[in-house]
């Protein structure tokens, strides 16, 4: 019998890796409780990567020129033991995030992943959206890529997925950003290249997966230009705090002090997802290279072309 790929074999198949997620996310809730190495460490009490984000958040409203100090300020903030983590992202993440400063640290953190771990459904569907016209093989897997990501890599608790386990684990922000990379390709490929370059400049709060990101946004954007114009434009709104000479001279300083650092395993999640995306629209990036330069065009549609 000929396999059929439809919205309904994609939908099942996205529904188990959603749920294996799950499983991955109650086996890596305790975790996000406890002081100890964390996953990338040995022989050092840490607190979570969260507590970066939670304490940054607080001081870029109550005590701007230590957003990117390290360690506890006695400034009134809340004391995360055995001392927060250094925040290493632009300031416009911050603003982003600001909301759970309404909460308590652990409750904000809990709802932190809750949120992010209910954004799998919708990542599900824009990997649907992107890549269906590349047929069952390539959305299967880029879908697995995204909402899973297992490896071959011994995880805690026999859970499916180390990069997941440990996303959940430290309230890392890896999923809200591949979901905000993915929804801009989306929104580009639709033809709406303003709510596109702004969603991309959002994202752009680590600039590492941005940069990876970019040949997806040039393919896919139809109106590239005005797509781009958006992108800077909403890029210099949303972190209007560097302008701030303390902050702006904190962020220099943490930029030229932290050097390389190395893949983390949940950086891998929009690392591996991007790049799954770029292999699929290979053809498509190519082409789009050679007109840019003015070489001889490659006879092809590109993904954003192809949506009536």
């Amino acid at each position: 019998m000929k396999f059929r790929f439809t919205g309904k074999t994609y939908a099942v198949f996205a529904a188990v890796l959603i749920a294996l997620n799950v499983w991955t996310f109650v086996a890596a809730y305790p975790e996000t409780m406890r002081i100890d190495a964390g996953c990338c460490t040995s022989n050092s009490l840490l607190a979570k990567d969260f507590s970066a984000y939670y304490t940054a958040s607080w001081r870029l409203f109550h005590d701007p020129s230590q957003v990117y100090t390290r360690g506890f300020v006695n400034d009134g903030e809340y004391r995360v033991l055995p001392q927060p983590e250094a925040y290493k992202y632009l300031p416009s993440f911050l603003v982003m995030i600001s909301p759970l400063l309404a909460l308590p640290y652990q409750s904000a953190l809990t709802a932190f992943d809750l949120v992010q771990l209910l954004l799998l459904p919708l990542m599900a569907a824009l990997v649907y959206e992107l890549v269906k016209e590349k047929g069952a093989l390539a959305t299967f897997v880029v879908a697995l890529i995204a909402l899973l990501l297992p490896l071959p890599l011994s995880s805690p608790h026999w859970s499916i997925t180390v990069s997941y386990f440990w996303q959940w684990a430290e309230g890392q922000s890896k999923v809200l950003l591949t979901f905000m990379l993915l929804l801009s390709l989306y929104l580009g490929k639709r033809g709406m290249p303003r709510l596109s370059g702004v969603v991309f400049a959002l994202a752009s709060f680590d600039p590492r997966f941005a940069i990876l990101a970019l040949p997806l946004f040039l393919i896919y954007n139809r109106n590239l230009r005005r797509a781009i114009s958006y992108a800077i434009g909403a890029f210099i709104v949303a972190n209007l705090p560097i302008f701030y000479p303390s902050l702006a001279s904190g962020l220099l300083h943490m930029a030229q002090g932290s050097g390389l650092t190395p893949p983390y395993y949940y950086t891998l999640i929009p690392t591996f997802s991007l790049a799954a995306l770029i292999v699929v629209n290979y053809k498509e990036i190519i082409a789009f290279v050679s007109r840019t330069l003015g070489l001889e065009p490659v006879p092809l549609t590109t993904s954003s072309q192809s949506v009536g």
